[in-house]
């Protein structure tokens, strides 16, 4: 390896380029991949033969300066030359001219170009500032002297924003972008300069107005960031003019209040309303939470005219985990909107520096944004970055230059930008909505800015940040600075600058007088006082069965295929026997999905299914998607139903949960008319997406009043697959359940399932739905259901024992899920007469009334267990226990593998003797 004395240089051409040659060589490349990729001076400078040819490396010392290696290369025709030196000096400003921005509000501008910006390093010199040179149309010129080139790239590229978008390999957006950043940029009119005062003005009085009547109250204000309203106002206003129906934003806490006043139309008085404590609790069923997280619908209402749908995703304190949820509903809507899709709905979602930088999600979330089944043709992501963590610096939080880098990616455009610079931040918000318009790709505004308070309004930012918060206190705020700017260049006169911000202050001043006035609600008092929440009537079941007719045309599409179309002739014989199985009475638990989706599509009702390797099942049982075995074409099978039938969308997943599950959360909330099925690979994996299982699904409608019907299918059972292929962690979903939140159900039988699943798809109440799915079960001959179980009845949450006499038994055994089926066998094979086995397939809400009544039947005497493979620590035994003594109305025992960390042991056969155990344990 070559000392960092030496370095290896690209000679192309027969010239040495120095610390530029990667200039050259990425243009070299692009001529190759592309010639129409670069200008023409590039195309020019690679048409020789030599050039074409692979380019020769050779160690130099890196003290032999550029100029001096082209003095040493072979004679070539100067103007040539010329231009490619001019032309790498333009293309690294655009790669590297960010670095020199300034985009800081809290310090200087850099001092000194970087080295490779140097002129030296393009074989220039000052001798060569008013020398003429060829541009090929840099700037809408032919040429220009050096001076006015290095005014220009200075000028676009290194002003108070910050461009990175040469990492995009796409030619034609670079070229997009510099179309619209090489040039000069008009000052915005009179007009625009008002509506940004405007948008300043009321941004800084709402927080100072809080800052003063609710000294000590946390509100993560927007004070230093107050740009961030330009921001959103340029975003909306353009989206209006676009023909955009609706905008859903996705933040964190930081200037959410001031975001919902400003730009949502949420009343001042409600939020004050909130400050007081004195909003009316009576409609949300639960705990209710804090002002800075709940979410709002409204419609922003532009100064100039027009208005646009708006809504803000109620979020927790886990920050970016907002993020894939506003994903999820904004691909819902834009499914409702039908071909006008990603043109309808904009997605926006505000990010801070630390967490965009330092959460997973983000990245999942990014990955997302290309894919079929997730992408929302392109989001604005705007980083409010305020230059610090809670107390960390960007030095101890990144190992990256900018907080952005993680967009790269996915090769979204950055736009780096001075928040004291509001003209500039409305240009790139203008900016980014067209490129999002253009490319249906996400885009990045990276605001830089900070916050005048700290962390929070109770914290002392000093303690641990003492010289950057000595130079916030010295600075003014951004509307004072606009002001003065516009003063100065005589745009507005002084008083007419005080005269908006005076008249702001006066409307919140009547709004919060009238929110004095307000008596506190007595819902609110009447249940801070009981304690006792509201309870809702328990919602009409609907009828699940269908008829025949339906079963047989659902079914017939899983083999009656289009003619030429080769199925794989190891899923073949599968869907022959879907088909007979209506017949044969063996429908099995694939078949019965079909039969769920299928019938429910034919009843209007649509279904999306995604997970990892969901289309064709991880345990290659579902094969929703069929892949023709020679041309690898793909066939939906239920996509033939007829003209009448909703649409079906199964999708692969990326391999993720976190992001993943969060996505289809935020779509089934906002199509509670759909069935959102995701589906984990293994049940086991779900505990990648635990902050969205605690944060959304088990508590969303008691925080914010938001239900989602979204439903999680995870195959589980200790089958001997391991520690990490064994359990869905269902004591954990089981802690989470209360106050009628969800449902968990560990179903047994095909029929049952089927049955859960179209209720939860009918019922008109909406919650979410956790289903702990077979693995060796669904391929178990015992585990059939016949034409009769989908044709009748509804689901059943206790399945009894129908195969005993009740006046004999001496011994009930009560289990959920496959081991039903271990112990069935065993008391086949013992012949142990006197054991009942009742089986709860909904774990909550318990059934304590269905479960009452069918350990009624047996005698008094008999004894009662809960028998689980899981061990005594995890599985359900831990939150039925006393619900099952009350049904029992007796002692019920616990039979199951001891107390352990992991949910299963590593060795097969291990698992085989421990299986036994709990099952001969179980009739001892």
């Amino acid at each position: 390896m070559a000392s960092q004395s030496d370095t290896a240089r690209t000679v192309i051409h027969g010239l040495d380029f120095g610390l530029n040659a990667w200039v050259v060589d990425e243009q070299r490349q692009r001529y190759l991949h592309d010639p129409g990729s670069v200008d023409e001076t590039w195309r020019s400078f690679f048409a020789s033969r030599a050039t074409v040819s692979a380019p020769a490396t050779v160690s130099a010392p890196a003290t032999v300066s550029a100029s001096a290696s082209v003095n040493r290369a072979p004679a070539a025709a100067p103007a040539v030359l010329n231009a490619v030196r001019i032309a790498a000096l333009i293309h690294a400003y655009r790669v590297r001219g960010h670095l020199m921005a300034a985009t800081n509000p809290l310090g200087s501008p850099p001092a000194a170009a970087p080295a490779e910006l140097d002129l030296a390093a393009f074989g220039l010199h000052d001798a060569d500032r008013t020398e003429h040179f060829v541009v090929d149309g840099f700037a809408g010129r032919t040429t220009m002297t050096l001076d006015d080139v290095l005014g220009a790239v200075r000028e676009f590229y290194c002003g108070t924003t910050g461009f990175e978008y040469m990492h995009i390999q796409d030619f034609r957006e670079r070229r997009w972008i510099q179309e619209r950043v090489e040039g000069p940029q008009p000052r915005p009119d009179r007009a625009q300069q008002l509506r940004i005062l405007y948008r300043l003005g009321a941004a800084e009085a709402f927080e100072t107005f809080l800052q003063t009547k609710y000294v000590g109250h946390k509100r993560y204000s927007l004070e230093g960031g107050e740009a961030a309203v330009v921001l959103l106002d340029a975003l909306l206003l353009r989206a209006i003019e676009d023909g955009v129906a609706e905008a859903v934003i996705g933040m964190a806490h930081r200037g959410r209040l001031n975001v919902l006043a400003n730009i949502i139309g949420k009343s001042y008085a409600q939020i004050f309303g909130e400050f007081d404590d004195a909003v009316d609790k009576g409609s949300v069923q639960g705990s209710g939470d804090v002002k800075y997280h709940l979410g709002a619908e409204g419609i922003y209402r532009a100064l100039r005219g027009g208005s646009v749908a708006v809504s803000v995703v109620a979020n927790p304190s886990h920050l970016e985990i907002v993020g894939p949820v506003a994903q999820g509903v904004v691909r819902a809507k834009q499914d409702l909107a039908g071909d006008a899709g990603s043109r309808a709905v904009l997605p926006v979602v505000l990010h801070g520096d630390a967490a965009f930088a330092g959460q997973g999600v983000v990245a999942e979330t990014l990955n997302m944004s290309q894919l079929p089944g997730y992408g929302t043709g392109g989001t604005v992501h705007v980083i409010v970055n305020n230059q610090v963590g809670f107390t960390t610096l960007p030095r101890d939080g990144r190992s990256g230059t900018y907080a952005t880098g993680v967009a790269r990616m996915v090769e979204a455009p950055v736009f780096h930008v001075n928040g004291d610079d509001p003209e500039a931040v409305d240009r790139v918000a203008r900016l980014a909505f067209d490129y999002r318009r253009a490319f249906h790709k996400d885009v990045v505004i990276d605001l830089l800015c900070y916050r005048r308070h700290g962390h929070s309004e109770v914290d002392d930012p000093s303690i641990t940040q003492p010289v950057m918060y000595d130079r916030i206190d010295a600075k003014p705020s951004v509307r004072t600075l606009y002001a003065e700017s516009l003063v100065a260049r005589k745009a507005i006169g002084e008083r007419q600058a005080e005269g908006a911000r005076r008249d702001y202050q006066e409307r919140l001043e009547q709004a919060f007088a009238q929110t004095r006035a307000l008596p506190a609600p007595a819902a609110a008092e009447e249940e801070a006082t009981t304690g006792q929440p509201t309870v809702r009537p328990a919602p009409h079941r609907p009828a699940t069965a269908i008829d025949e007719r339906m079963a047989r045309q659902v079914i017939a599409t899983q083999s009656e295929l289009p003619e030429g179309f080769t199925v794989h002739p190891r899923v073949l014989p599968q869907l022959n026997r879907r088909t007979a199985s209506l017949d044969t009475g063996t429908v099995d638990w694939a078949t019965a999905e079909t039969l769920a989706i299928g019938s429910l599509l034919l009843q209007g009702v649509p279904v999306r299914l995604a997970g990892q390797d969901s289309r064709r099942g991880t345990f290659g049982q579902r094969h929703a998607v069929l892949t023709d075995r020679h041309t690898g074409a793909e066939l939906t099978p239920l996509r033939s139903l007829g003209h009448g039938a909703a649409p079906f969308t199964p999708y692969d997943s990326m391999l993720s949960e976190l992001a993943a599950l969060a996505f289809e959360y935020g779509y089934a909330q906002t199509r509670p008319e759909a069935l959102v099925l995701w589906e984990a690979q293994f049940g086991d994996f779900v505990n990648g997406a635990q902050t969205v299982v605690d944060e959304y699904i088990a508590s969303s409608e008691q925080k914010w009043g938001r239900r989602s019907g979204v439903t999680l299918l995870l195959p589980h059972g200790l089958e001997g697959q391991g520690p990490d292929h064994s359990s869905a962690r269902v004591e954990r979903f089981l802690q989470l359940c209360a106050q009628d939140n969800m449902t968990v159900a560990m179903p047994s039988q095909p029929g049952n399932y089927f049955h859960l699943l179209r209720q939860q798809a009918l019922d008109a109440r909406k919650r979410p739905l956790v289903v702990f799915t077979p693995k060796s079960m669904l391929r178990s001959k015992a585990a059939v259901s016949a034409l009769t179980d989908f044709t009748g009845g509804m689901f059943r949450p206790v399945l009894p024992d129908d195969t005993v006499d009740p006046g004999t038994v001496t011994r009930v055994l009560l289990c959920s899920g496959k081991v039903f089926y271990d112990l069935d066998a065993h008391r086949k094979a013992s012949g142990s007469a006197g054991t009942a086995i009742v089986r709860l397939e909904r774990l909550y809400p318990f059934p304590e009334k269905e479960l009452t009544v069918e350990l009624a039947r047996f005698p008094a005497t008999a004894e009662v267990r809960w028998v689980q493979e899981e061990p005594e620590n995890q599985g359900a035994w831990f939150f039925l226990a006393p619900r099952l003594h009350r049904s029992a109305r007796r002692p019920v025992a616990c039979v199951s593998r001891p107390e352990a960390p992991a949910p299963a042991v590593g060795s097969s056969r291990w698992h085989g003797l421990e299986q036994k155990a709990v099952v001969a344990s179980a009739f001892r």
